[in-house]
């Protein structure tokens, strides 16, 4: 899907890691939550309250999920999910452009 239909979408931008980090809310009829946003070249762990769908448009990373030593690269056109209450790192290698889905 390259668009979406019908959202409200939140203005205010989020912003992590002295804005290396970016992030714009977006949220559809259903009530569900996505995030579109970029991601700088860096290191970063993030911390998850819902399950979340990363699909990751152009880009790449690598990325360590819980209760794993190993380090997986994703590259644009590629996703992977992670679990509630989990948290998760991140090596950004090239600018990246992700969509965030909080799965409730």
């Amino acid at each position: 899907m390259s668009s979406f239909d019908n959202v409200k979408i939140t203005k205010a931008v989020n912003s992590y890691f002295d804005g290396k980090v970016t992030s714009r809310t977006i949220e559809f009829e259903n009530g569900s939550l996505k995030t579109l946003g970029v991601m700088l070249p860096g290191e970063y762990e993030f911390g998850t309250v819902d399950p979340e769908l990363m699909e990751i448009y152009s880009g790449e990373l690598e990325i360590k999920l819980p209760n794993s030593s190993v380090w997986k690269t994703i590259k644009g056109g590629e996703e992977f999910s992670v679990d509630g209450n989990a948290k998760f790192l991140v090596r950004v290698k090239e600018l990246t452009d992700y969509c965030c889905s909080f799965i409730k």
